[in-house]
């Protein structure tokens, strides 16, 4: 499975091919019965910052992001996950390279069903 798709799965609360459930599956249940059509992803993620009990800065950091969602967030994980998403730049600029990933990870979280609010993608 790739990248994006185990982020989304864990955001979204579908089991992986290895059939390893996301932590947020509870979480995202319960969304999904609150809204059916749109799992509230800045919702599910607070919610797993506050649970985690550690600080979290998932909103601009890919790195947080995918550790809160326990996925490895080495630098070989994210220069793959650009790769998938079709980052053009130059990936030793991981600064730059995170901040892109970040916002495109929402955006493409918002394509596939997720309400994300507008200052996440932007």
């Amino acid at each position: 499975m790739s990248i994006f798709g185990r982020i989304r799965d864990s955001i979204f609360g579908k089991k992986d091919e290895a059939g390893q459930g996301g932590q947020a599956t509870e979480v995202a249940t319960a969304s999904a019965a609150a809204a059916i059509s749109q799992v509230d992803v800045e919702a599910i993620l607070t919610e797993l910052a506050a649970k985690a009990g550690r600080p979290s800065n998932w909103k601009t950091s890919i790195v947080d992001l995918m550790t809160l969602l326990g996925l490895d967030s080495s630098l070989a994980h994210r220069v793959e996950l650009a790769k998938e998403l079709g980052y053009t730049g130059d990936t030793n600029d991981t600064a730059t390279m995170n901040v892109w990933l970040i916002k495109q990870v929402m955006t493409k979280l918002a394509e596939q069903g997720g309400k994300v609010s507008a200052n996440l993608m932007h």
